[in-house]
């Protein structure tokens, strides 16, 4: 049995995932009676991490943007994988707008997770280590303790738990 256990806090998206949830996202606008004969463009930009949507009107987006979202939560996905970077009038009459993949625990997020944990006082560790925060503790219910913390902070991030050991 080990001395020590331990797990990484990071931030991440199965990009394979994001790249069939927008192929299934593609078909459907192409079957949806409310898009035939509009224009309804799905973009992944997968060096951006950035998802561009165009269509004739900010309804239409709404309305592409809900379906993306939802086949990502089919794949598992969560939607503050999301957010939405910006919405502008592109050429002939279309609204163009771009949604960044949030996949990457910034250190001002990792700064804050490390600060709630040392404020709950359960006996941890925690540190950051470049985009992922190691958790190190004697007890394993210290280490579940400070996941269900984790994820009662409710960042705009889709964090995951790995390594737990």
């Amino acid at each position: 049995m080990a001395d020590e256990h331990s797990f990484d806090i990071s931030a991440s998206v199965d990009m394979m995932e994001v790249k069939n949830a927008l192929e299934v996202a593609k078909k459907e606008v192409t079957n949806r009676f409310d898009f035939k004969g509009l224009k309804a463009e799905i973009e992944l930009n997968e060096k951006d991490k950035t998802i561009t949507l165009l269509s004739s009107s900010d309804s239409k987006i709404d309305a592409l943007k809900d379906i993306v979202i939802s086949k990502l939560i089919k794949r598992e996905i969560p939607p503050v994988a999301l957010s939405e970077k910006s919405r502008e009038n592109a050429s002939g009459g279309n609204t163009k707008c771009i949604l960044k993949l949030n996949d990457t625990l910034d250190s001002d997020n990792a700064k804050k997770i490390t600060k709630a944990i040392k404020e709950a006082k359960i006996k941890v560790n925690a540190s950051i280590r470049g985009d992922e925060v190691r958790v190190v503790s004697k007890s394993i219910d210290e280490l579940q303790n400070t996941i269900k913390l984790v994820k009662g902070l409710n960042l705009e991030l889709p964090l995951s738990f790995k390594n737990l050991k």
